[in-house]
């Protein structure tokens, strides 16, 4: 391949970093195709640039798309909220709703039906058919307390 398709050369490179990107996500090879694709358009423009000036101004070019990375997107992406905080946590998602028991709560233990299975649940003793709120979680215990239907 001639020096003229040198471009190619360092788009293709460009394309499978970011390609391992989606297939291994953690950032690092989106930044570094990023900066492949730089010395692309680089080559593009300048096709006569050798091999040592193309080494350099890619490791000059990986460097600030990093930096650009860890200093300014990093942190933005930490603070913008995803409204799953709560996914892994099912037991934490259920604090505020309502379920009736299909175990009676006696001696403070009992079993309340959510959804299509059954959890333990902890509160004051209430008979099976009674509707309760869920006010906390212990591990895998739902804390409840009595609701009046009405």
């Amino acid at each position: 391949m001639g020096d003229m398709a040198m471009h190619y050369i360092w788009w293709i490179v460009a394309l499978l970093l970011i390609g391992g990107e989606v297939l291994m996500p953690g950032y690092f090879m989106l930044w570094i195709g990023i900066a492949a694709a730089a010395m692309g358009i680089v080559m593009f423009a300048l096709p006569d640039l050798g091999p040592l000036a193309q080494a350099v101004l890619f490791a000059l070019f990986t460097f600030v798309s990093c930096f650009v990375y860890w200093k300014f997107v990093r942190p933005r992406l930490a603070r913008v909220p995803s409204g799953n905080e709560r996914l892994n946590r099912r037991g934490e998602q259920l604090i505020g709703q309502r379920f009736t028991l299909c175990d009676a709560i006696i001696n403070g233990r009992g079993k309340a039906r959510v959804g299509d299975g059954m959890w333990l649940v902890t509160g004051p003793d209430l008979p099976v058919g009674a509707t309760v709120e869920v006010t906390g979680i212990d591990g895998t215990i739902l804390r409840v307390k009595a609701v009046e239907v009405g």
